[in-house]
């Protein structure tokens, strides 16, 4: 028993007095780094589980982040759509390359990619196009004049709704407004007419704009109007039109379906880096595109299917392709169809002339990946997408590769990781300046760890899709 200090005794009792009861002072404990796991545990987020394709690591817990949206649908995610924003060079381009190089390595896959970017005379996915042996759809005006690659807007492929939904917003998005009921009715009558009088070849928009110039009589006999009412009805319509046919897009879209567009590869590129992104070109290529898709590519064939489009602002802001892309995104649903948006800015889409259907095709993306933006630029996103006070604050303090992911309303910041096979197919502008020793020794044990739980992923998805095909 301690010995009994007076003075001890004194100072206590005055402290006691003056500042209240002294707390007992714990004795030190002295313990190695194992015993005080089991008295501090770890916490961490719950993941999205460990199935799926793997994306990087948590930056707080330093778990792999698993995504995969076709694993989360109906569980985790109501729909299996995906929005990615940030500025240039944090790292959107080299996610969407993994992703879909890491998503083919599942044999009931298949990509789609618009490629709106390149540099060189091709688009930015060429490399990768290459090393899988597809050759990309490459549209450009001036090569479509010398046999190149044709998308036929009347495809007997495409439904006759289908071919004259696609015509009203190719016109619609050119004259910038809608059409009227007058207007739409001579369309309809020469769409109705070239469908039933050419039987021997596929139709095309030449035969329209003819047929628009020219109708016959029969059509304004069942209206009970004049011939010259019906041609006039129809003279813009044609104006519009002709520009597929004889002015600056000509060759695309003004004959048959270019034969041998293999639509059964894992990964299909449509190139249009050579169209001007900021013209008028351009979301008239989305429409097309995105029909021409919607009724030859998307089937019930239990195949799961990513439509990624790079420049997606020229789909969202737009609001006659918008209504397309709104339609393809509920049909495709039902069918496994994921559509993935790339867009630097969320202030592109939302303050645009179409924020009504940019409100809605964003409601329908459960996934949303944040990387770097300005603070001001994050704060307007937060709004939008409702995200935490936290996630808000930490995205302009965001390195390049880390991202803020909500999914359906579990955020978490993620450290996208690329293995030594993706590195030379994915920084294509790095190769030439960044040297292998600029990497730590940890960065390249982990790049060999997560490439060979990559492959193992893909073994086992593999093993389990063979199983439940033998079951079917």
């Amino acid at each position: 028993m301690a010995a009994f200090d007076p003075l001890t005794a004194i100072t206590d009792a005055f402290t006691g007095f003056v500042f209240g009861k002294i707390e007992t002072t714990r004795l030190p404990v002295r313990t190695s780094t194992g015993q005080a796991q089991a008295v501090y545990l770890p916490t961490a987020a719950p993941g999205l589980g460990d199935s799926g394709v793997i994306i990087g690591r948590e930056v707080y817990s330093g778990k792999g982040y698993i995504y995969d949206p076709f694993q989360l649908y109906g569980q985790q995610l109501p729909a299996p759509h995906w929005l990615v924003l940030g500025e240039s060079g944090n790292g959107k381009s080299a996610l969407e390359k993994t992703y879909v190089l890491r998503q083919l390595r599942f044999r009931d896959r298949q990509v789609v990619v618009l490629d709106a970017q390149g540099e060189d005379g091709v688009g930015e996915w060429n490399l990768i196009a290459e090393q899988m042996g597809i050759t990309p759809i490459r549209l450009d005006p001036m090569a479509a004049l010398d046999g190149g690659i044709r998308l036929n807007p009347l495809d007997p492929a495409i439904t006759t709704t289908g071919q004259l939904a696609l015509l009203r917003t190719i016109i619609e998005v050119a004259m910038g407004h809608g059409l009227d009921e007058r207007a739409g009715f001579a369309l309809k009558v020469a769409h109705s007419y070239v469908n039933e009088t050419v039987t021997d070849r596929q139709p095309v928009l030449t035969d329209i704009v003819e047929q628009l110039r020219h109708p016959e009589p029969e059509s304004a006999e069942a209206m009970n109007v004049a011939l010259e009412d019906v041609r006039a009805w129809g003279l813009d319509v044609a104006l519009v039109l002709d520009r597929l046919v004889d002015g600056d897009l000509r060759g695309m879209f003004d004959g048959p379906t270019t034969v041998g567009i293999d639509l059964d590869a894992p990964l299909i590129v449509f190139d249009l880096s050579h169209i001007d992104r900021n013209s008028i070109a351009m979301p008239i290529l989305m429409a097309i595109v995105g029909v021409w898709l919607e009724h030859t590519w998307i089937r019930p064939d239990r195949k799961k299917r990513i439509f990624l489009v790079e420049e997606a602002w020229h789909i969202i802001n737009s609001p006659f392709v918008a209504q397309l892309f709104q339609r393809l995104l509920k049909f495709g649903r039902r069918l496994g169809l994921s559509f993935v948006a790339v867009v630097h800015h969320l202030s592109d889409v939302v303050d645009g002339a179409a924020a009504k259907e940019a409100a809605a095709i964003l409601k329908m993306a459960s996934t949303r990946t944040i990387y770097a933006q300005k603070a001001d630029e994050a704060r307007a996103t937060g709004r939008v997408l409702g995200l935490p006070r936290w996630a808000v604050e930490i995205i302009p303090t965001l390195s390049p590769g880390i991202a803020v992911w909500d999914v359906n309303g579990n955020v978490q910041v993620v450290k996208h990781l690329v293995t030594e096979t993706e590195r030379p197919l994915v920084f294509t502008d790095r190769a030439m300046t960044e040297s292998a020793s600029s990497r730590s020794p940890l960065e390249d044990t982990l790049a060999d760890e997560f490439d060979a739980e990559t492959e193992s992923r893909a073994a086992e998805m593999e093993r389990l899709a063979r199983a439940d095909e033998t079951v079917a």
